[in-house]
């Protein structure tokens, strides 16, 4: 699909005729362009190659069945109209919200099917999924790190680049999940016992572990397809993907568990076969239809080369538990505050979660076009898909929070009728409400400085954010401020976040103000 907006546009592979004199003979030899650029790959990574040289403006038609659109490099100083810009950002975000909302059915239709078969398999599937979402968080660098990386070389035209990105996310999903499974599988036990799972609970616990361990490389080769094919604009594949993988969960679990008397190990096996389905069906459309993607000889990447993208996750993985241990530390001291009040707090901090999940597809696209327009060299235009992505993000913080005003009355009660955690969750719903605008603008700069690369700054920033929120939480309980002083630590949090993505943002080095 072509990218609107952007002047006219034309796809050429040959030799460069002369620069911008012989680029301005007209329509027809921007047909002639479209039509060369169709009889194969050779000859558009040599057209590519030119429209870096001479500067054409260059837009990819026919990408062999791939949903979304990505542009070639748009001349220096054209910046896309508003309705162009708003178009690329709505095709991106509305198809990851969809992806995003559909990830955790796997979770929840398992829920759904073993709290059928009693209180002891319901809890062993609870401690277990605690044990995975700790575990496999961590490697969300295969899709952070992978998007940026993939649109800024594709949108460049530089296909080897973006291939070996590629190659190099699915090699470390592969090798590390296979890391990963061997670990809890070793460690199995104590792992359950840490949790605290003990008599009665602790066998049938293991047991789902290490059935479910087997998903380990299935679960990161899908976050690695994820992040490729979202550089490559496109989240329509990713979504089709996510929803299949759940449709297997959702025949298979009851089958499974009810049908061939497997009961809670039926479930861990619905949910393994379901993700190895997702990560078959990217590898299958990476090496099958979109085999171009990596270039004419693939190979498996050295350790040397896979150090970058390691150097990412580590800084990554920095910002990751930092975020986790400040939630984590606010749990901890709702509980010791009292038993209703971590109740209100859970599901205080539920509705915050299920609010972020739409601002989060605004993110997804931010990295997406952030990542793109860098490899296109176009600084202005940069700026400009940045800034209307930040008031996307702010209108839909606005937005949430209306909506979440009307349905205060009501909301809380979907998750609890217990009279004292209602009077628990309507002393922190303001708080839960009025950050949202705030919270909008904190995700949308997080996915703008994934586009960016700067993984490192996201790193610092969430340390000092997180050393803010526990000075404030662990005065709570001294200076006995209740559940609302927990609310005003994650609010510390939120806030110094917005300060210093804001000041990077809005300083000289912030983006679109250094490109040329």
């Amino acid at each position: 699909m072509q990218s609107p907006g952007c002047g006219p546009v034309a796809q050429v592979s040959g030799r460069k005729v002369g620069g911008w004199a012989e680029a301005s003979e007209g329509l027809a030899g921007a047909s002639e362009g479209r039509k060369k650029a169709r009889e194969g790959g050779k000859k558009a990574n040599e057209g590519w190659a030119e429209a870096s040289e001479g500067r054409v403006v260059a837009s990819r038609e026919g990408r062999g069945g791939m949903t979304g659109s990505a542009s070639a490099p748009s001349a220096t100083g054209s910046i896309p109209s508003r309705r162009t810009l708003d178009r690329e950002i709505g095709a991106l975000a509305i198809p990851a919200l969809g992806a995003l909302a559909a990830d955790p059915l796997v979770s929840l239709v398992d829920t759904a099917f073993v709290g059928r078969l009693g209180t002891v398999p319901l809890a062993a599937l609870g401690v277990n999924a605690a044990i995975f979402s700790m575990t496999f968080v961590v490697f969300n660098f295969l899709a952070y790190g992978t998007t940026p990386r993939v649109a800024r070389a594709w949108a460049r035209g530089d296909r080897a680049e973006a291939g070996r990105a590629i190659l190099q996310a699915l090699t470390l999903a592969v090798s590390v999940g296979v890391v990963a499974t061997l670990a809890l599988l070793a460690a199995a036990g104590p792992l359950v016992a840490l949790m605290g799972a003990a008599g009665e609970l602790r066998d049938p616990a293991i047991s789902y572990l290490r059935i479910r361990a087997l998903a380990g490389p299935a679960v990161l080769l899908i976050m690695a397809g994820h992040g490729v094919f979202r550089g490559l604009q496109d989240t329509r594949t990713p979504l089709r993907i996510t929803l299949a993988l759940n449709l297997v969960n959702l025949v298979l679990d009851p089958l499974l568990i009810f049908g061939l008397g497997w009961g809670l190990e039926g479930a861990a096996w619905a949910t393994v076969v379901a993700q190895w389905c997702g990560a078959g069906a990217f590898v299958w459309l990476l090496f099958g239809p979109r085999r171009e993607l990596l270039g004419d000889r693939p190979r498996v990447p050295s350790l040397l080369e896979l150090l970058p993208f390691l150097r990412v996750g580590g800084e990554l993985s920095i910002r990751t538990f930092a975020l986790i241990g400040t939630m984590t530390l606010a749990t901890a001291v709702a509980t010791r505050v009292g038993t209703a009040e971590v109740a209100g707090h859970q599901v205080a901090v539920q509705l915050w979660m299920l609010l972020a999940l739409v601002v989060d597809a605004v993110a997804v696209a931010a990295q997406a076009l952030v990542g793109r327009y860098r490899g296109e060299g176009n600084g202005q235009a940069l700026r400009a898909v940045t800034n209307r992505l930040l008031f996307w993000g702010g209108l839909t913080g606005l937005a949430l929070t209306v909506l979440f005003m009307a349905a205060a009355p009501w909301l809380p009660r979907v998750f609890t009728d217990d009279p004292d955690t209602l009077i628990q969750v309507a002393a922190v719903l303001p708080f839960v409400v009025w950050m949202q605008p705030l919270n909008a603008l904190v995700f949308v700069w997080d996915g703008i400085f994934m586009g960016t690369e700067e993984f490192g700054y996201l790193a610092l920033q969430m340390v000092l954010s997180a050393a803010a929120a526990a000075a404030v939480l662990l005065l709570v309980l001294p200076l006995g401020w209740g559940l609302p002083g927990v609310w005003w630590g994650i609010v510390a949090l939120m806030g110094v976040r917005g300060v210093t993505l804001g000041f990077r943002y809005w300083s000289r080095r912030g983006p679109g103000r250094g490109e040329r």
